[in-house]
C-alpha cells in the first residue's frame, strides 16, 4: 500500500512539473523565438532584395534539366507584391463553391489559390485564407508537375514551360480546361485539369511521340513553400512534410530536420507526399503502380524555401506512341469527412493521417465521430462537446462506480482514523503503519478516489487533439464569449474580463471557464477527505490552483469539457455515497478549511 501511495505520488508531480515546465516557461520561450525568428525573416528578406538588385536574377529559375535532375536547386529572390506577381503571366481562372484563384500557364503552376470557406478570425469580415501564392512573392507556396528530360527528349514541360489554353476558360465543378504544348522534338502534351467540389485536382497528361526518334522521360510532382507557419510550434501537432510512402507507412518529417539534411526515403509504389499545416495541406497524389523516389529538402539559394517532390521512373516513348500520365493534387482544408471521402473514393492509402490524429488514433478519430454526430444534429459543437462527455462518463461509470464505493468505504472508517491520528500525534511513521494496517483489515485501497482521474488523462488528452487539430472546431462559437472552442478563453481576471483597458501576459490569461473549471475541480476534490500525509495533502489542496492557471492558455473546448465533466463526477459520486450511506460532508469539509485549529500543547 505504501508503494502505490508513492507510486500515485511520484506519476501526480510528474504530470505537474512537465505541464507547469510547457505552459509557464516552455510557450514564453516559443513565443520569443517565435518572434526572433520572423525579425531574421525581415532581416534576410531585406538583404535578399538588395542583392536581386545587384544581379538583376529573375525569379523561379531552375536548375538545368539534366537527366535525373529535379527543379528546386536555384532559386532568385522573390520580391514582387502579390498582385504584380499574378499579372507577370497569363493564366486560367478557377472558381468553384471552395476556391477561388488561377492557374498559372508558366509551368501550368497551381500557385493562386484562395478557400472560400475560411476566413482569417472569427470577424465575418476578415479577408478569406489565402493557401498558394506565386514564387515571385516573399510568401510563395504552390504546386507543379512536370517532366525531367534526358539527351534525347528535347525541352519537356517544367517551370517555365508556356502552355496554351486549349479549351476551356475558367476551372470549376463542371467546366475542366485543357492545356497544350509540343516541343522542339515534335512530343505533344496535352494536359486536362479538372476539379471536384472541395479540393481535389486531377491532372491528365496524354504524351504523344508525333517525331522519328524514341524520348525518354519521367514525371516529377512538387510541392514548394518559402516560409514555415508563423505561430509557433508545439509538439501535440505536426506540422512540416508528410506522406505515405509505399510499404513504409506514414512519413512525417519537421522543417528543422530538412534544414540539416535532404531527407531521401527508399523508393516506393503507392502513397502520397506534401506539406501540412494546422488546418491547411498541399499534397500530390502520384500514380499508384508506378514506383517513385521521394525527397524532402530545404535550399537556401536566392529565396529560402521548403520543397517536397517525387520523380518516377523514366520510361521511352518510340516514334508515334503515347502514353497516359494522371496525377491528383489537394489543396486546401483538412476537412475530416472531405479527407475521408477522398481515401475511399481513390484509394489513397491512409490518406486520413494528414489529420494529425496522434498515437491515441483509435481513441481520438472515434471521439471526432461522436463529436461530429452530435453537432450535427445539435448545430453547437459546445454542446457536442456536452453531450461527449455524459458518453463517456457512462462508459467509465461501472469503473468509476467501483472506485467511488470504495471511497465511501474510507470514508466510513474516517473515525478510526482520527483515533489513530490522536494516538500517535506526532509518530508520523507509527501513524503511517497503523493507517495501512487499517486498511488493509477494511478492504480499503486509500488513492481509489484518484483511479477516475488517472483514468480521464487518455480521453483529456484525445479530446485536446480533437479540439486543437480539427479544423471543424476552428472559428466554432459556443454560447457568451466563446465564440471559438480552439482558442483560450479571451477574458482574464486581471483586466476585470475586460474592463480595464489593458492586456495581461499570456500566463496570467485566466479567463471565465478556467476559473469555473478551478471551482468544480476543488469542490469534486472536497469531496474526499483530506489525506492524512502532509504531502498529499498540500498536492490535493494546490492542484486546483495550479490546473486552472495552466488551463487558461488551453482551447475554450477543453476547459468547458473539464468543468463540465467535474460537475458530473460530483453528481455521480453524491448518489453513490447516498447509495452506501455514507454522509455528503462537502459543506463540512469546506467549513473545516477556515475552522482554526486548536493550538497543541506539549
Amino acid at each position: 500500500m505504501e508503494k502505490n501511495r508513492n507510486y500515485f505520488i511520484a506519476i501526480a508531480l510528474s504530470v505537474l512539473i512537465v505541464l507547469a515546465w510547457q505552459f509557464l516557461y516552455m510557450n514564453p520561450r516559443i513565443e520569443a523565438q517565435r518572434k526572433a525568428e520572423e525579425a531574421m525573416q525581415a532581416q534576410q528578406a531585406a538583404q535578399q532584395s538588395q542583392q536581386t538588385q545587384t544581379t538583376g536574377q529573375t525569379a523561379d529559375t531552375p536548375a538545368g534539366t539534366a537527366s535525373g535532375t529535379l527543379p528546386g536547386s536555384s532559386q532568385a529572390t522573390a520580391t514582387a507584391s502579390r498582385e504584380e506577381a499574378l499579372a507577370k503571366s497569363a493564366r486560367v481562372v478557377i472558381d468553384t463553391k471552395s476556391l477561388s484563384g488561377s492557374i498559372n500557364l508558366t509551368g501550368a503552376r497551381f500557385d493562386d489559390l484562395k478557400l472560400k470557406g475560411y476566413r482569417e478570425t472569427v470577424d465575418p469580415q476578415s479577408p478569406i485564407i489565402t493557401l498558394f501564392n506565386p514564387a515571385d512573392t516573399h510568401d510563395g507556396y504552390f504546386a507543379e508537375l512536370g517532366y525531367v528530360p534526358d539527351a534525347t527528349s528535347g525541352t519537356l514541360p517544367g517551370p517555365t514551360t508556356t502552355w496554351t489554353v486549349a479549351s476551356g476558360d475558367k476551372l470549376t465543378e463542371t467546366t475542366p480546361v485543357t492545356l497544350s504544348y509540343t516541343n522542339e522534338k515534335g512530343v505533344a502534351f496535352t494536359r486536362t485539369i479538372a476539379i471536384d467540389d472541395r479540393y481535389m485536382f486531377t491532372v491528365t497528361d496524354k504524351i504523344t511521340n508525333a517525331g522519328s526518334d524514341p524520348v525518354t522521360l519521367a514525371s516529377y510532382g512538387r510541392v514548394t513553400r518559402y516560409n514555415k507557419p508563423t505561430t509557433p510550434s508545439i509538439y501535440v501537432l505536426h506540422e512540416g512534410f508528410i506522406g505515405v510512402l509505399g510499404e513504409q507507412g506514414l512519413n512525417e518529417t519537421k522543417y528543422s530536420a530538412v534544414e540539416e539534411a535532404p531527407v531521401t526515403p527508399p523508393k516506393a509504389t503507392g502513397g502520397w507526399l506534401g506539406i501540412t499545416d494546422k488546418y491547411w495541406a498541399a499534397a500530390i497524389i502520384p500514380p499508384q503502380t508506378t514506383a517513385y523516389e521521394t525527397r524532402f529538402s530545404h535550399f537556401t539559394d536566392g529565396q529560402p524555401r521548403y520543397q517536397a517532390d517525387f520523380k518516377d521512373d523514366a520510361t521511352t516513348l518510340s516514334a508515334g506512341q503515347s502514353a497516359e500520365v494522371k496525377n491528383l493534387v489537394f489543396a486546401g482544408a483538412k476537412e475530416v469527412p472531405v479527407i475521408d471521402r477522398y481515401e475511399a473514393e481513390y484509394s489513397i492509402p491512409r490518406f486520413d493521417r494528414m489529420i494529425d490524429w496522434g498515437w491515441f488514433y483509435f481513441i481520438t478519430k472515434p471521439m471526432f465521430k461522436m463529436m461530429d454526430f452530435f453537432y450535427r444534429y445539435f448545430g453547437n459543437f459546445g454542446i457536442a462537446i456536452l453531450i461527449t462527455t455524459i458518453v463517456v462518463k457512462g462508459l467509465f461509470f461501472p469503473l468509476a462506480s467501483k472506485q467511488y464505493a470504495s471511497m465511501a468505504n474510507m470514508k466510513k472508517v474516517q473515525p478510526k482514523m482520527e483515533e489513530l491520528k490522536a494516538k500517535f500525534g506526532d509518530d508520523r511513521m507509527g501513524l503511517q503503519k497503523a493507517m495501512m494496517e487499517l486498511y488493509k483489515e477494511e478492504k480499503i485501497n486509500p488513492v481509489a478516489g484518484c483511479w477516475p482521474i488517472l483514468l480521464q488523462i487518455p480521453v483529456f488528452f484525445a479530446l485536446y487533439k480533437v479540439i486543437y487539430i480539427t479544423i471543424e472546431m476552428r472559428h466554432a462559437p459556443f454560447f457568451g464569449w466563446i465564440q471559438d472552442l480552439s482558442a483560450p478563453d479571451p477574458t482574464t481576471l486581471f483586466n476585470l474580463f475586460g474592463l480595464l483597458p489593458y492586456d495581461v501576459p499570456p500566463f496570467l490569461h485566466l479567463g471565465v471557464w478556467p476559473l469555473i473549471m478551478g471551482v468544480t475541480m476543488w469542490l469534486q476534490m472536497r469531496m474526499n477527505p483530506t489525506p492524512p500525509d502532509p504531502t498529499q495533502a498540500m498536492l490535493f489542496n494546490w492542484m486546483p490552483v495550479i490546473f486552472t492557471f495552466m488551463l487558461g492558455s488551453f482551447p475554450a473546448g477543453l476547459v468547458i469539457y473539464w468543468a463540465w465533466n467535474n460537475t458530473l463526477s460530483i453528481l455521480q459520486q453524491s448518489l453513490i455515497m447516498k447509495r452506501h450511506g455514507v454522509k455528503i460532508e462537502l459543506i463540512d469539509n469546506i467549513r473545516g478549511l477556515f475552522r482554526r485549529k486548536p493550538a497543541t500543547t506539549k
